[in-house]
């Protein structure tokens, strides 16, 4: 759509803050209100309304996509988003291990193992691994405590947990995130692990390579939104 109005501002209303375009105050695709739970977050959108210059370009605006995302998909069924994400425990990508070469599983040992350890202590949750591609039931203790760290998200901080679980491919990367363990860069580098190993043994594919991009640019905008929504 053209861009229509002229003043973008941030108002408090009741549950949180919202942006108005000329004193109205912007809805969800959805149609709800945009109600947001921290001034930064709605700051952050209102200026990325502020950025558009003649026709509104969604693309260019990851932050309002994120929040409507919050309030149009993940509020309207938080259970089945929780058990979504919660299901990638049982298939996580640490826990599945390569049986050659021994280059790869030396690495795979070496950078993934202190994560799965620090699910283990942190989270109580105590993942099985296996070589190959065979699936590994996974203990119901470890699944019950992964699940228990997902449901003690809010809207907004489940759909942040919803982007870097898919992304990463992986929930306890994902958590490990959320709760400050590693930095994001750390963490995106260990989900690249085994993309990163065949790269250096048979050179760059280019569309696998504009397609991480791509990922990474999104999941950059996903680290600013959950500081967003935890600035208080």
């Amino acid at each position: 759509m053209r861009v229509f109005y002229k003043d973008v501002t941030v108002e408090a209303m009741d549950g949180g803050f919202g942006v108005a375009l000329d004193g109205r105050i912007i809805k969800t695709p959805g149609k709800d209100t945009l109600v947001m739970p921290t001034a930064a977050l709605a700051e952050a959108v209102a200026e990325e309304w502020r950025a558009q210059s003649d026709d509104v370009d969604t693309a260019t605006m990851p932050i309002t996509k994120l929040a409507n995302t919050a309030l149009d998909r993940v509020a309207k069924r938080m259970d089945d988003v929780a058990a979504e994400i919660a299901n990638f425990g049982g298939t996580d990508l640490l826990c599945y291990r390569a049986d050659e070469p021994e280059e790869l599983i030396k690495r795979q040992n070496e950078i993934w193992n202190p994560y799965l350890a620090w699910a283990k202590g942190a989270l109580h949750a105590d993942l099985k691994t296996t070589d190959g591609i065979m699936p590994v039931a996974q203990d119901e203790t470890a699944m019950n405590q992964l699940t228990a760290q997902v449901i003690a998200c809010d809207p907004f901080e489940l759909t942040a947990l919803h982007e870097f679980t898919n992304g990463f491919g992986s929930l306890v990367l994902a958590l490990a995130y959320m709760q400050g363990y590693k930095p994001f860069e750390e963490l995106w580098a260990a989900s690249l692990l085994d993309l990163t190993y065949q790269e250096e043994r048979w050179g760059l594919d280019y569309e696998v390579e504009d397609k991480r991009k791509e990922k990474l640019a999104d999941l950059e905008a996903t680290c600013r939104f959950l500081k967003l929504v935890r600035d208080n």
